[in-house]
Formats: structure tokens, sequence, C-alpha cells
């Protein structure tokens, strides 16, 4: 029987970080409009470079599940959750087991700004409230490239502290 790679230790870190998640994504976030400026991404970069894209990923869709229940902000769409999953995915599959660079974080940030927040989720409102996909695009745009080096250089600095903590906890 092969022995499982999963401690009671992770399954704590990964309810905490989908706690922290939800926190920063509905209650700490900025809404204007059509625009959501938070760092719910944050505990899933964690996860992502602790545990990996599917941990990463499941976390955040269920992260984003419990936040639209909890916490509604209008009608839950199961596309944002698609979205969510990717996001953790990414991150996972980009920075899980590697030196995490400002290289390696500009390339998870962009995939995940322009990807997945840019053009995804924008498919997803024009889907939900039916105006036309470059409207949306072009004023999310803006955004999301501020986003990128923002984005880049927190989840440097959060394995440089936090994630080196956790690991260092864990060796001790």
């Amino acid at each position: 029987m092969k022995k499982s790679n999963v401690s009671t230790e992770m399954i704590v870190m990964v309810g905490l970080m989908i706690g922290l998640q939800i926190v920063l994504s509905k209650i700490l976030s900025i809404n204007v409009s059509f625009l959501r400026i938070g760092f719910g991404f944050l505990p899933i970069a964690i996860l992502a470079i602790l545990y990996g894209p599917i941990w990463a990923g499941t976390a955040y869709a269920i992260g984003d599940i419990i936040g639209a229940f909890v916490f509604p902000t209008g009608q839950f769409f199961f596309g944002f959750t698609i979205s969510a999953f990717l996001t953790g995915f990414i991150l996972g599959l980009i920075l899980y087991k590697r030196e995490i660079t400002i290289l390696r974080a500009f390339i998870a940030s962009t995939l995940v700004c322009l990807g997945v927040n840019l053009l995804l989720n924008t498919f997803w409102l024009t889907f939900i409230i039916g105006k036309g996909f470059k409207i949306f695009l072009l004023s999310r745009a803006v955004k999301e490239l501020i986003a990128i080096p923002i984005m880049t250089m927190l989840i440097v600095i959060i394995d440089r502290t936090v994630v080196k903590a956790i690991r260092l906890k864990s060796v001790i």
C-alpha cells in the first residue's frame, strides 16, 4: 500500500490559507464597478510554492465557492471558480519545487494577470453582463498591467519571508 504524502500539518495549512484567501479577497479587497483589487492570491501562492498546482488550484476554487456564499456580492457564477482553480494551478505549475526568482515570479504573474484575470475573467463578465468584450478588455487591461509587477514582487517577498519561515518551522 502506498503511503500518502498528506499530513495533518498540510491539511491545517491549506485550511488556514483558504480562510486567509477569503478574507483578503472578500473583506479586504477594493471593488470598483467591474474591477476588484485584492491580495487573495497571496495565500494561494504560498500553497503553490509549498504543495504544488493541484493543492493550490483546489484551495483557490474551494475558497471562491465558500467566499461567494458567505460574502455574496452578486449571483454565484461557476466560471470565476474555474478561473480561481486555474490561477492556483498556474502558480503551482511554475513555482512548485523551483527556485523563486524574479523572472519565474514574473512569468507566473503575467500568465495569471493576462491569461486568467484579463482574458478569461473578462469573458466571464461579458457572459454575465452581456456587454462587449472589447469594452471590458480595454478598461481591465490597465489594472492587470499594473498588477503584474506588484504580484511579481509580492510572490518573491512571500517566498523569502513567509514560505522560508514555514519551511524552517517544519524542519525544527
